[in-house]
């Protein structure tokens, strides 16, 4: 019976060392995909959010500067006639 019960300890710890073996390789796998992907991202001049919102807000106000200063010309051409 003790022969046994070490046959069956002996395949719980192979089989919780594969366990282990199997999650380490899972989480090295996820980092190579994360990196990959990183890197591919990186070599596409990709910008983040924040960079977008940031320059798209610079153009919003030179588009309101550059119409107050056409209407600020205007009338002084309209002055000057």
């Amino acid at each position: 019976m003790q022969t046994r019960n070490k046959v069956f300890d002996d395949i719980s710890q192979l089989m919780t060392n594969a366990m282990g073996v199997a999650q380490g390789a899972k989480e090295e796998a996820e980092t190579a995909m994360k990196s990959m992907i990183d890197r591919w991202l990186a070599d596409r001049d990709f910008v983040t959010r924040e960079e977008f919102d940031a320059v798209r807000a610079m153009a919003q106000k030179a588009r309101e500067e550059n119409e107050a200063l056409k209407a600020r010309l205007d009338a002084l051409e309209k002055g000057a006639e």
